[in-house]
């Protein structure tokens, strides 16, 4: 495997969940693989979870790390081909893989969307040129279009968690301040289709995800009729994919509290963190006993340990 950036990069969500629950029940079986490995961590913008939660998954695997945040300790990046750089930028991408690879012998890169140029966005432009100036394997961090480590871990916290075989989940649109990607919700959708799940998407109107990941998704723009006997509800704010980047103010009616929630099958509720409490979701709801929020970030962990076990494994 030389790239991890979807769920088109593994054999099966089904299996590899699976495997992850197995490596989390004894994380150090295989810290053999990374003796003498190191894994590089990049950073163009900020985390918590992903930063730690894959160091954890290498050193869980014998791996050394090193963690760079390149726009804060490294040169300004240029992306074009045959850019003149007599600019604000300093250094090519293409010199910084090249040089990044003979460091590492995996790198881990995190992106984020512009949010003002659709096309560059979802043609993933700042990952792919530097997958293709790399010579080493690389992981997305998240990217400007989608977030599979974090779609993974989810993956990895329903099963745990289901009490049926096909559980209804619900990806709920929910309020924020300011405008985010639709990079969480689309992985989301892409991985939790695989899985034996019934799943809902529902948004207010024209806040729809992109088409070609939607697919055959039914997405539902009254909220509490999709909530009906969930089992699973997860919120994400996303900004417009039709209106690209555009936020609107006048839908804090979509907050997750525990009225809405009666509404469900005693759902599970799901965020990826950071969450703006009583925002996006009430503390009744977040502080609840059937809030999954940190056992997802847990599963951070595994989710990383396994698409680095894959890609050690096969060397």
């Amino acid at each position: 495997m030389k790239q991890f950036i979807s769920a088109n990069d593994i054999s099966s969500v089904n299996e590899w969940v699976e495997k992850a629950i197995s490596i989390k029940k004894n994380p150090f079986e295989f810290n053999h693989l990374g003796k003498n490995k190191t894994l590089g961590l990049v950073f163009l913008n900020p985390s918590l979870r992903t930063r730690l939660s894959s160091q954890k998954a290498a050193q869980h695997l014998g791996m050394n790390v090193m963690v760079m945040n390149l726009n804060q300790d490294g040169w300004a990046l240029e992306l074009e081909d045959g850019a003149v750089m007599n600019g604000n930028t300093q250094e090519h991408i293409k010199e910084a893989a090249g040089v990044l690879s003979q460091y590492c012998d995996i790198i881990g890169l995190r992106t984020f969307a512009s949010l003002n140029d659709k096309e560059k966005d979802y043609n993933e432009v700042v990952l792919k040129k530097f997958i293709q100036s790399a010579s080493v394997p690389v992981i997305s961090l998240e990217s400007a279009a989608g977030h599979p480590l974090q779609a993974f871990a989810d993956c990895i916290t329903i099963a745990e968690h289901k009490k049926i075989k096909m559980p209804k989940v619900v990806l709920s649109w929910s309020p924020h301040v300011r405008a985010l990607p639709q990079a969480v919700a689309n992985s989301f959708v892409e991985w939790v289709s695989q899985t034996d799940a019934e799943l809902i998407v529902t948004n207010p109107k024209g806040f729809n995800l992109d088409p070609s990941i939607l697919k055959n998704t039914p997405v539902i723009h009254n909220q509490k009729e999709a909530f009906e006997n969930a089992d699973f509800v997860y919120a994400k704010n996303w900004s417009s994919f039709e209106n690209y980047g555009q936020i609107r103010t006048q839908h804090q009616d979509w907050i997750i509290n525990g009225e809405k929630m009666k509404l469900t099958n005693k759902a599970k509720f799901m965020h990826c963190l950071p969450v703006r409490r009583n925002v996006v979701v009430s503390d009744e709801v977040l502080d609840s006993s059937n809030s999954l929020v940190l056992a997802q970030a847990q599963n951070r962990i595994y989710s990383a340990q396994t698409v680095l076990y894959h890609i050690l494994n096969q060397k």
